[in-house]
């Protein structure tokens, strides 16, 4: 179903958004996140009022294969969405727009009348279709060329295929138009709307392996390749754009609020670092590590595993990008925290290995699911090498934070390569960048500052202020005010010793991918 952009189920709420009427003055941004969703509340000088933060059950019913259930991730990103209205104290009535940012790739078909999941959401880093995605390498060069991606399990693609192919009567309601897929905005989207939009974003679509970022359409050629229906794909509009209209109750928010902005996660905090000019690069540490590169109006394909994608300019419109993404990140310490139960929590990884000047010769590759750019091995999985008698937990953990270090130096090696740029600095955010430890190793394995800002949710902050641009509250100038820097990290670590340590990591990576 298409969104009515002429007009809303509210005429006096659409007045009252006009540019230069805001009697209405909050932002109100949506981060729905691989292990947790988040909701801020933002007011008219980009200030944060509110947040609220929760978490939801990952699902392993396989090894390499990972799981949401989309109705929980909605039941999270409506008790954030109230306990921030709440915590706020501001009058819900006062929010002038919604953006919305949201893990890329995590696939989801519902019904669109119940608006209730066929199945489990297929998270990013899910690895089932592996071997489906093996078949079709022989047409990679149709798909590079087309989507600016590589063939990999990674992208939503072949989770629909394996969705219509796997669920018993999907395929036929899919034919009916009973059914209707979607990455994670599309999802939130259709529930804050009651149904009545059925959208994504360029940015997001731009990560599903069958959308073609040259004529910014769905690509017919690929979705006949793929076996998948075009009625249940979602309508496509840019980041900064009207996507739909709050329907009443909905989270607890009145009804008639502008979904105003909608970007992938890292494409937001691409935006939230004022990354608008071709050149201008961030690293983002979250559950995974994304480093993306804005070229501007020209799109430039990789030769070594870096993606062409799509982001936005300034005033939301479309950009091409290159990526780079690294699965785990910020999951390994997760897995630390839960699986191996080494650490209390995330913060506690700097203080416990304080007293440790290195690794004692251990490292860790965290190919949990494969690893992304630039190996794009599939069937990797996680090694830890190095271990002696002397090995101890500290070690390991310590091990863990560098291996973030050492990913995002493969990626920015080959970025600067590729790119022909001499990088200077490195904007950095997401969660795992609060660590100062981390921060540190990165500046001396990269031998350049790390620029960390204050507000390191880049990605909240993004859809927030393209938000406020899409409705005319804020100037792309504005957010460049808003933006503030915490630390710069100064390399110090010798060059001698740093490609010691990298050269070390390399033979590591090897021998996961030899196994």
């Amino acid at each position: 179903m298409k969104p009515d952009l002429s007009k809303t189920k509210n005429d006096s709420a659409k007045s009252e958004h006009h540019p230069g009427k805001f009697m209405k003055k909050h932002i109100l941004s949506i981060d729905q996140g691989t292990t947790g969703s988040r909701a801020f509340i933002f007011d008219a000088q980009g200030r944060v009022v509110s947040c609220a933060y929760q978490e939801f059950k990952q699902y392993y019913p396989k090894p390499g294969w990972v799981e949401h259930d989309a109705q929980e991730i909605w039941n999270s990103v409506d008790a954030v969405i109230r306990k921030a209205l709440t915590e706020s104290r501001i009058d819900p009535k006062t929010i002038a727009a919604i953006g919305i940012t949201n893990q890329r790739e995590t696939t989801v078909i519902w019904d669109r009348k119940t608006a209730k999941p066929f199945y489990h959401a297929i998270v990013w880093q899910c690895r089932r279709t592996a071997e489906l995605c093996a078949q079709l390498k022989k047409h990679e060069r149709m798909f590079r060329q087309t989507t600016g991606l590589v063939v990999d399990a990674y992208f939503s693609g072949t989770k629909i295929q394996w969705l219509l192919d796997n669920v018993k009567g999907l395929r036929q309601k899919a034919v009916n138009s009973e059914a209707a897929f979607g990455t994670i905005d599309s999802w939130l989207i259709y529930k804050l709307t009651d149904g009545a939009t059925h959208a994504t974003d360029m940015t997001n679509a731009s990560r599903t392996l069958i959308f073609d970022i040259k004529s910014k359409k769905w690509s017919s050629p690929l979705l006949k390749l793929l076996n998948i229906p075009k009625n249940i794909l979602p309508t496509v509009l840019p980041s900064s754009s009207v996507f739909g209209y709050t329907a009443q109750g909905a989270a607890g928010l009145p009804g008639g609020i502008p979904i105003a902005a909608v970007m992938g996660d890292q494409q937001a905090a691409l935006y939230g670092q004022g990354c608008f000019i071709p050149g201008s690069i961030k690293n983002t540490y979250g559950t995974g590590c994304f480093m993306l590169l804005n070229t501007g109006s020209k799109c430039v394909y990789s030769k070594n595993g870096l993606l062409t994608t799509l982001g936005c300019d300034a005033r939301g419109k479309t950009v091409y990008v290159l990526e780079g993404a690294v699965f785990i990140a910020g999951a390994v310490i997760q897995w630390l925290r839960d699986e191996l139960r080494l650490i209390k929590d995330s913060f506690s990884s700097e203080e416990m290995i304080a007293s440790i000047k290195d690794t004692n010769g251990v490292y860790l590759v965290p190919a949990f699911v494969g690893l992304g750019a630039p190996y794009w091995d599939a069937d990797a999985r996680g090694s830890i090498t190095g271990l002696t008698r002397g090995t101890s937990a500290r070690h390991i953990v310590r091990a863990a934070l560098e291996s973030m270090a050492y990913q995002t130096k493969d990626v920015f090696d080959l970025m600067s390569k590729e790119s022909g740029l001499k990088i200077k600095s490195l904007a950095v955010d997401g969660g795992a960048c609060r660590n100062d430890f981390l921060m540190k190793f990165q500046a001396d394995i990269l031998n350049i500052p790390i620029v960390r800002p204050l507000m390191v949710d880049s990605t909240v902050a993004g859809a927030a202020y393209l938000a406020g641009v899409s409705i005319g509250l804020w100037d792309p100038k504005d957010v460049c005010k808003i933006k503030k820097i915490e630390r710069v990290f100064k390399p110090r670590m010798s060059r001698v010793e740093s490609e010691i340590k990298y050269s070390g990591w390399c033979h590591a990576v090897r021998q996961t991918l030899a196994r």
